[in-house]
């Protein structure tokens, strides 16, 4: 079967293609909002497609009235879409917890649910309204998506952000929501998706640890649970490429050279080295949660690194002369090639141990050419 995201660019769209793509090896039809310009078009988009995750929405716009009636305006032509290409369809709704209030979004997405809910029983299939609570995770917009990104953005670039009204929310990491929203498809559900309760306080003041460890010296902070994890991968996410390579300080005496490869402040580890000869390369995969570093110890070495679904590509030169690091962000393809005339000698580490059943390493190569 054939998946269509709409939304499928944007924040949470991109984390759900990203995991179709890691987990079934799946290239979802990814729809924008050109293809909402007429039910038409969408329609065209959406033939042959039998099932269908509908993220598209509206977060903020100029007036709470174009809000509300900006998600309905959006089920509304998904609707007509559907119905005009006759037939059942497996339709799964990214709602959110705010359905239930009163308030623009919360209305918006509450009719937006009805008007989908009718549609499938009209022409058939399953519909699955999963009801999400606020959601964070790598490349989100700042002032937009999430005030996790807000925060990550505003602490990497050195800002010092300010809390108020603190009070716990419920966080969800966008690959988590995405997990659920693939598993919901073909089932009928009115599910509210719960989250973990943090305090926006104890949000930005992890970020800034992170921050003064990570940040300006490369140590690794506390990721010892799926949220500092995901809160970590989050800050590499805004300060990703700014902040790399990282030279450590070399200690230097008539015995030769030392230099510290990993301070990690909790969790688990594993490091590994490898020798590269001239012109080869290793790498050449993406992760999901996992944190890698590459440190270059003797020789030199190119690392290239794209986006998961983008095409621009970045590219670090490191050399031994001057041991350096960088580390791989969450969902961005990377290797590490020989450049040199000599052997390369490069130092590896993981934060997770290696499992073999699930290593949260997915091949792909970085020239593979990805825009849906």
């Amino acid at each position: 079967m054939t998946i269509a995201i709409t939304g499928g660019f944007g924040f949470l769209g991109w984390h759900t293609s990203c995991r179709l793509r890691a987990l079934q090896g799946v290239e979802p039809v990814r729809l924008g909002r050109d293809d909402f310009a007429s039910s038409e078009r969408l329609a065209a988009r959406l033939a042959g497609v039998s099932q269908i995750i509908h993220i598209a929405g509206i977060n903020r716009a100029e007036s709470d009235e174009a809000v509300e009636e900006g998600n309905v305006a959006l089920a509304e032509t998904l609707a007509l879409a559907i119905r005009a290409n006759d037939g059942p369809v497996e339709l799964v709704y990214a709602n959110s917890v705010q359905a239930d209030l009163e308030n623009p979004y919360g209305r918006g997405k509450a009719r937006a649910a009805e008007v989908l809910r009718a549609l499938v029983a009209e022409v058939g299939g399953t519909f699955a309204d999963l009801l999400l609570p606020n959601l964070f995770g790598e490349h989100g917009r700042p002032g937009y998506n999430s005030f996790v990104s807000t925060f990550a953005h505003e602490v990497a670039a050195g800002r010092t952000p300010t809390v108020t009204g603190d009070r716990e929310i419920p966080l969800l990491h966008a690959q988590d929501a995405a997990a659920v929203l693939i598993d919901a498809l073909g089932t009928d559900t009115r599910t509210v998706v719960n989250g973990e309760p943090i305090a926006i306080s104890d949000v930005l003041r992890f970020l800034t640890e992170t921050h003064e460890l990570y940040g300006t010296r490369g140590e690794v902070p506390d990721i010892s649970t799926p949220m500092r994890r995901n809160l970590f991968n989050t800050y590499r996410a805004a300060a990703f490429p700014d902040m790399w390579p990282v030279s450590p300080q070399v200690h230097s005496d008539n015995r030769g050279d030392l230099f510290e490869t990993v301070r990690a402040h909790g969790g688990t580890g594993m490091a590994f080295m490898s020798t590269t000869l001239p012109g080869q390369k290793r790498g050449e995969h993406y992760h999901l949660h996992k944190v890698e570093r590459f440190f270059v110890v003797q020789g030199e070495a190119e690392i290239q690194l794209r986006r998961l679904l983008h095409d621009d590509v970045v590219t670090f030169r490191l050399s031994g002369n001057k041991p350096s690091f960088v580390d791989m962000p969450t969902l961005w393809v990377h290797n590490i090639r020989n450049v040199g005339d000599t052997e390369l000698i490069t130092m590896f580490w993981a934060d997770q141990l290696l499992d073999i059943d699930n290593p949260d390493q997915f091949p792909e190569m970085i020239s593979q050419e990805t825009t849906a």
